[in-house]
């Protein structure tokens, strides 16, 4: 679902570099964004954004907590994520409604951060990149992290301790691996261990700074 034009203000582009990196849950993303970090990639990770606007005190907590009742919202003041993550699944709208809420403010931090520059390249991280609109204009090129479905189910199994059926959930809520590798400029495929991620990924960071240095 795309946002509507209220959500979707745009972004002023900087005049650095700017890399969008996205992929499905469990592909991989935050192992590739650490690595390009340390290479001196600037990152910005619209989830962590979204973590921190929803954590006790967090810019977003009152709204959410009018939005969808005290159940919404912990007893520490943070985002009540398991509520929340069963609420907006089973029905879109209120999907909608906590979009309403937290994108806007989401923008506006990556704004800020964007206007402080980047002494490299910015890489934006945007899991819902290709879902939501209003990001593709600020890339410059787009990164996609990509494994099998059955891998992600794994990782976020191990990871999360989620069951396969609230893995598969959030899958078929994303946008299909066909659909984000059609709009990639460079697929990272991460299927094997570590030490075969972190070359392609310095590949891929060498790639980027010549561009990024002319």
């Amino acid at each position: 679902m795309d946002l509507n034009p209220a959500m979707r203000q745009t972004l002023r582009k900087p005049v650095q570099w700017v890399v969008g990196l996205t992929g499905g849950i469990g592909s991989g993303k935050t192992a590739v964004s650490n690595r390009l970090h340390e290479l001196g990639a600037t990152v910005i990770d619209t989830d962590e954004i979204a973590h921190s606007l929803t954590q006790p005190d967090g810019l977003a907590i009152p709204s959410i907590r009018t939005a969808f009742g005290d159940a919404a919202v912990n007893a520490d003041g943070s985002m009540n994520r398991n509520y929340m993550r069963g609420l907006v699944f089973k029905n879109p709208d209120q999907r909608v409604i906590l979009e309403k809420i937290l994108h806007p403010l989401i923008r506006e931090s990556v704004q800020n951060r964007l206007d402080q520059g980047a002494p490299n390249y910015f890489l934006i991280v945007v899991p819902l990149l290709f879902e939501k609109g209003g990001w593709n204009e600020l890339m410059d090129e787009i990164v996609v992290v990509d494994c099998p479905i059955e891998q992600q189910v794994r990782r976020v199994i191990q990871r999360n301790n989620w069951t396969e059926e609230q893995v598969l959930a959030v899958i078929n809520n994303q946008a299909s691996r066909s659909v984000r590798i059609e709009g990639a400029d460079h697929v990272i495929e991460n299927t094997q261990g570590i030490t075969e991620l972190i070359e392609k990924i310095d590949f891929l960071h060498r790639k980027i700074i010549k561009k990024a240095q002319k």
